[in-house]
């Protein structure tokens, strides 16, 4: 079925800038915040998020949803969009919100798609593409890193997302697959060495970047495993704060002290590493996908790496509802989009080529 009308919850860097693609892609866009926007092309709302009641109010008339918003807040933006029978899309890494989504996605009208964003959901896209072709699959290895471009510090890193999804992702268990067996694993173990560029990272696991990947590929994949990249010696120092300091279990406090050390930057990049090894005719071959986005222009504002890259992922999935080449109803997996018709919608579009430093 298709619609035109969307409300966009959240209007900070990802949720604004995904609200002016929407626009662009010709759909009927309201934002919804809880401060007041103004002057934009698109229609704006100031609404407490955070209250049902208003929250009810402002979905009422539309045909789906797109939450920007804590994964925290997910779940009861889920609730009223099943409860109404809306499409609704998200950007959690959040295994218990998306389990939450899952059992909504039973008996809904609309289609319930979180983890449209990045990790999980665009790299997600890459690895099942870069897998499709082999008779056997030995390993699908994703990484993701979201960094400055010019690190200061022993930390090497500005939070340019969520300081408490960051934390969510550093402290909360990892899925894989490790010789054929499903098991859940430590975050931040498993540390290796990874150049991207020419730039030595190093990649370590962190949760909720496969989605729903572990599931899917059981039985059919040896090994399978997703690391978070960052420049070296990042992973020891967290593993310090919050294991030795014991900042694991003051979560809330962590993130403000983070965010206040490494405030966010306009030079970042994001850097994507994939890949997939398995036999082929017999033979053992191996099939990468390796990349670094930087910001660029985009209705005349420069956009950082990681605002465009997340806004752009969950875009073009909405457009694929849209055009019918998605499912319209259940619940979506993002291993299962294509990758070559998510790369030729309007917005997916940006991700073919490779971006220049600057």
């Amino acid at each position: 079925m298709s619609f035109e009308k969307i409300a966009v919850l959240g209007l900070g860097k990802v949720g604004h800038l995904a609200a002016e693609l929407l626009y662009g892609a010709g759909f009927k866009v309201t934002a919804i915040d809880a401060r007041s926007v103004v002057e934009q092309p698109f229609a704006t709302r100031c609404v407490d998020v955070a209250d049902p009641a208003a929250l009810r109010q402002a979905l009422a008339s539309q045909q789906a949803v797109l939450s920007c918003l804590p994964y925290a807040l997910n779940k009861g933006v889920a609730s009223l969009a099943h409860e109404f029978g809306l499409h609704y899309f998200d950007l959690t890494e959040d295994v218990p919100t998306t389990q939450h989504i899952r059992a909504l996605a039973e008996t809904s009208k609309g289609l319930m798609a979180p983890q449209c964003g990045l990790a999980p959901g665009f790299i997600g896209i890459v690895g099942a593409h870069l897998a499709v072709d082999f008779a056997q699959v030995r390993s699908i290895r994703l990484r993701v890193g979201a960094l400055p471009q010019n690190p200061t510090g022993l930390l090497g890193y500005a939070f340019n997302w969520s300081p408490e999804g960051v934390v969510n992702e550093y402290l909360n268990d990892c899925d894989v697959i490790e010789e054929g067996v499903r098991k859940m694993v430590t975050a931040m173990e498993w540390i290796e060495t990874i150049y991207v560029d020419g730039v030595q990272l190093e990649a370590f696991t962190t949760s909720g970047g496969l989605g729903t990947m572990c599931e899917t590929f059981a039985g059919r994949v040896d090994n399978l495993d997703y690391k978070t990249m960052r420049y070296p010696g990042h992973v020891q120092l967290m593993n310090f704060f919050f294991h030795e300091l014991l900042m694991r279990e003051r979560r809330e406090l962590a993130g403000q002290i983070l965010a206040n050390a490494k405030p966010p930057v306009d030079a970042d990049v994001v850097y994507v590493h994939a890949s997939a090894e398995g036999w082929v005719d017999g033979r053992l071959q191996r099939k990468e996908f390796v990349r670094g986005y930087y910001p660029i222009e985009i209705n005349g504002k420069s956009r950082t790496a990681i605002a465009w890259t997340t806004s752009a992922s969950v875009v073009a999935v909405i457009e694929m509802v849209r055009g019918g080449s998605l499912p319209a109803q259940g619940f979506l997996k993002q291993e299962n989009i294509p990758l070559e018709a998510f790369l030729g919608t309007r917005t997916g579009s940006l991700y073919r080529v490779e971006r220049s430093r600057h």
